[in-house]
């Protein structure tokens, strides 16, 4: 019996899908959660074989959720099911190790087939997802997305300089280029942008 868990912040949606996958004889839906944080709690708590993410959900997203079980070496494969064909998301994905990157907008018995091929160590990518991932490429350098990220951590020029063995000049002077690659104006409008793109 396949285990799976379903995050998802739509009630509706999380519902049905639980109803529809729990008539498959080999799938059984131990744990439902309406936010990230409850996902991460859920999966650390039934151990379940498979967890269906959202991304966008509320205090967590998928990829957050994501990337903290991979942190964490936790058993439970990760399939990302999303409405957004966005480049980063998917980009963001791969590196937290999903096993799966799936549109909503499939259907429930290809949903089905697409976990067995995953509990058999196959992973299943949307191509339509794939294909659009390469249409916008990360502009941001390593460096540029690390220093963003300590940023979008709430760290200062100061204590980035420090982290990062440069000086507060050389840390200004990668703000403004990300600036102007992002065309925003400040660090809150180049942050949120980037955490959109799934850039960072």
């Amino acid at each position: 019996m396949i285990r799976i868990v379903i995050a998802e912040d739509q009630g509706i949606l999380r519902g049905a899908l639980g109803s529809l996958l729990d008539f498959e004889d080999d799938m059984e839906i131990v744990g439902q959660a309406e936010n990230g944080e409850e996902a991460v709690r859920l999966i650390e708590k039934l151990q379940p074989d498979i967890c269906l993410l959202d991304i966008e959900m509320p205090l967590k997203s998928g990829l957050d959720v994501a990337d903290e079980l991979k942190e964490g070496g936790s058993p439970c494969k990760v399939i990302i099911l999303t409405t957004f064909a966005r480049p980063g998301y998917f980009e963001r994905a791969v590196k937290a190790g999903v096993h799966g990157y799936l549109l909503k907008d499939g259907s429930v018995n290809d949903l089905a087939e697409s976990i067995r091929r995953v509990m058999r160590g196959k992973r299943e990518f949307d191509d339509e997802l794939v294909m659009n991932s390469y249409r916008q490429d990360n502009p941001l350098t390593k460096r540029e997305q690390e220093i963003l990220m300590l940023a979008a951590s709430g760290k200062t020029a100061k204590e980035i300089s420090s982290e990062l063995f440069l000086s507060s000049g050389t840390v200004r002077n990668y703000m403004s280029e990300i600036f102007q690659k992002l065309h925003t104006k400040n660090k809150i409008e180049a942050i949120t942008l980037a955490k959109k793109k799934g850039w960072i």
